[in-house]
């Protein structure tokens, strides 16, 4: 599963986790990647609670996004519908690339109006891996 290189991530992590000490550690990434086939294979639990900064807005998405059931999409159209704003689609896709929780929000089951992929922070194939992992 290939998400970007390490110098397409690592300027992202310094900025992100400024005090940070960046160590690599391979091997302990090989049970973080098991750890996240997991959770993106598990069955969705939207009650579970997340501390994600973002506006009252991108909380309306998110929860949405958490009750998407695994091997389902929809479109940023339906997911504007179903927070009560179906003029804010651009929003609905902004909501999604600001996402700081991957797979516990699920944006990528979120897709076009045509079914094509759109924009995942972590690459396309990323998220067309993760949709067919969840409906195989």
């Amino acid at each position: 599963m290939r998400i970007g290189t390490q110098e397409q991530l690592l300027p992202e992590l310094r900025r992100e986790f400024h005090q940070a000490e960046l160590v690599q550690d391979d091997q302990a990434m090989s049970d973080v990647m098991k750890a996240l086939r997991l959770l993106a294979n598990a069955k969705p639990a939207p009650d579970l609670p997340i501390d994600a900064a973002g506006t009252a807005f991108q909380a309306r998405v998110w929860k949405a996004l958490r009750e998407i059931p695994a091997g389902e999409t929809r479109t940023y159209s339906q997911v504007a519908q179903t927070i009560g704003d179906p003029k804010a689609v651009r929003a609905v896709a902004r909501a999604c690339a600001t996402n700081p929780v991957a797979l516990t929000v699920p944006c990528h089951r979120v897709i076009r109006a045509d079914g094509s992929l759109a924009g995942y922070r972590w690459g396309l194939e990323v998220k067309e891996q993760l949709l067919q992992q969840e409906s195989a």
